[in-house]
């Protein structure tokens, strides 16, 4: 059922937040309440922030752990930095797939309290100064303005638990509506592979020929779209093949029979991994 995605600085009161949740909700719902994080999978934090692709290994992993407790019927915490916007993104995009609601809950503290807080701890729980300024620096803040971190709970460290506005947000809100390449699709017609071939070929083709003229933060029109390409970085074909190569393998499990489709699913799955 519902995700409530915790983030903040190391040692902001996550997990303090994410107990005192899991309380409220076991007492006043007949739902279990699940906490996925860190701890669950007994990540030793200043080895795995030190390596970037531990790091992204463990964020893999907690993501399909959230993925499967999440159903109709469970509340699912997820205890973790979750400092990055674009994985924020992919868990908004996970609990659209799932049809179900969910929000962010921000822990703001400042840096100074926070890394008094770590100081404070066993040396075995405790994370190395570097890391800790580290991972403070790369922190990307939540912004209400963007659908993934909305709807949006900041608490500060003295605050009481907003229990009810978040209870109210989970539970007296429609669940985010699927976009087309998050759908499972149904069977294709007996072209599909052609067509999904063609189209997809064209969309590339269009974007190679913008890219010659355009800069990050420009819209690119692709044919048959409704929807555009968002360049937000610098990228080369050899990105963009990459990803069509991805896109195909995973539309030849999820066809659709309107290839009127196709354009706008490919157009999605560009942003989203583009993002």
């Amino acid at each position: 059922m519902p995700l409530i995605v915790l983030c903040g600085y190391p040692c902001s009161g996550k997990t303090q937040r994410a107990e005192e949740l899991k309380v409220c909700f076991e007492r006043r719902t007949d739902r279990k309440v699940h906490i996925v994080g860190d701890a669950a999978l007994g990540v030793e934090k200043n080895t795995v922030y030190a390596d970037s692709q531990k790091e992204k290994n463990v964020r893999a992993s907690l993501k399909a752990e959230v993925e499967r407790k999440v159903n109709k019927d469970d509340i699912v915490i997820f205890d973790s930095l979750n400092y990055i916007k674009g994985y924020r993104y992919e868990l908004f995009c996970l609990i659209k797939h799932t049809q179900t609601p969910h929000c962010l809950v921000y822990c703001l503290t400042s840096g100074e309290i926070s890394s008094t807080w770590n100081a404070s701890r066993d040396a075995a729980e405790r994370y190395n100064q570097d890391i800790f300024d580290a991972l403070v620096l790369r922190f990307e803040a939540p912004d209400s303005r963007n659908r993934w971190d909305s709807p949006l709970f900041t608490i500060l460290k003295d605050d009481a638990l907003p229990y009810e506005d978040i209870s109210d947000a989970l539970f007296k809100r429609k669940a985010p509506p699927p976009n087309q390449s998050t759908q499972s699709q149904p069977l294709s017609s007996v072209n599909f592979l052609h067509e999904l071939d063609k189209i997809t070929q064209d969309v590339l083709l269009a974007i190679f020929n913008s890219l010659k003229t355009s800069v990050p933060g420009d819209l690119i029109t692709v044919p048959g779209a409704t929807e555009k390409v968002e360049l937000t970085r610098p990228i080369n074909m050899a990105e963009l093949r990459k990803l069509r190569r991805q896109f195909i393998s995973y539309t030849k499990t999820h066809p659709t029979e309107n290839s009127g489709h196709i354009s706008n699913m490919f157009v999605q799955y560009l942003n989203k991994s583009l993002h």
